[in-house]
């Protein structure tokens, strides 16, 4: 089934369970005004939403930009009240809490809030020609959607430091040598790879994926006693569902599983 939906910054795309965001402002790079990340964030719970969509791909129109970070006019003229009231970090909490898996399929330069997107997402597939970086630090401010937060998690509070306080932009190369991306592709390749992966993610038992990403979440800030106290309790909830049943007579009987997502 394909169903198309309209935004005015976003162009939302749903076909074999895959829910495809693509942020479209290609003639600026993909930047993010407020009105973006306003539909980013509509566009992300419409996701969730949809029973016809068990996996996400947010990606940029063209092949030049994921996306380039916020629009520098729209900071231009920002006071520190103006921060207060962003909503930028309740838009990059949405997809990181998501509960149907979010790839990244980043076509070229993922830059500033653009990088606090991708590091966002569960999964991140980069093409050969792709650029990221947090260059805020240029601008004479720090990345606040969340990437000081994100970027230490995923590379390590020493890495995370030297691109932050340096402003430095890597390559698709380096990223994925660091972790901060999972697969590096040919340009071409990028969206192909993104949906084999978010294809292959909506096969398995939705609602095993939302709880073992929940687990995952919380691993980050959980101590060990927290966290496998989580997992035990998630553990029995999934242990009712008819998707359990489903997997384990699945594999004894040696075939394909139907997950419905109970």
């Amino acid at each position: 089934m394909n169903q198309q939906l309209s935004f005015e910054h976003m162009k939302l795309e749903v076909k074999e369970q895959v829910g495809i965001i693509t942020i479209d402002r290609a003639d600026k790079r993909n930047s993010m005004d407020v009105d973006s990340w306003v539909e980013l964030e509509k566009a992300i719970q419409d996701m969730n939403n949809n029973d016809d969509v068990r996996a996400i791909i947010i990606t940029g129109a063209g092949d030049k930009s994921f996306a380039a970070g916020a629009d520098i006019r729209w900071i231009r003229d920002r006071v520190p009240l103006d921060i207060y009231g962003s909503a930028v970090q309740d838009v990059l909490l949405a997809v990181y809490r998501s509960y149907k898996p979010v790839v990244a399929a980043v076509n070229g330069f993922a830059l500033g809030g653009g990088c606090e997107l991708m590091t966002a997402c569960d999964i991140r597939i980069a093409s050969e020609e792709a650029k990221v970086g947090q260059p805020e630090i240029n601008l004479g401010i720090l990345p606040a959607g969340g990437g000081t937060q994100q970027l230490t998690k995923l590379v390590g509070l020493a890495k995370a430091k030297e691109l932050i306080l340096t402003g430095k932009v890597i390559t698709a190369q380096e990223a994925l040598n660091i972790g901060l991306l999972n697969e590096v592709v040919p340009k071409e390749d990028v969206l192909e790879k993104a949906m084999e992966t978010a294809v292959l993610l909506a096969s398995k038992p939705p609602v095993a994926v939302k709880l073992a990403k929940i687990a995952l979440n919380e691993s980050a800030t959980a101590d060990l006693n927290s966290g496998m106290a989580l997992e035990k309790a998630l553990q029995a909830v999934l242990f009712g569902t008819k998707d359990k049943k489903e997997g384990v007579d699945a594999f004894l009987d040696k075939k394909t599983p139907n997950f419905v997502g109970e």
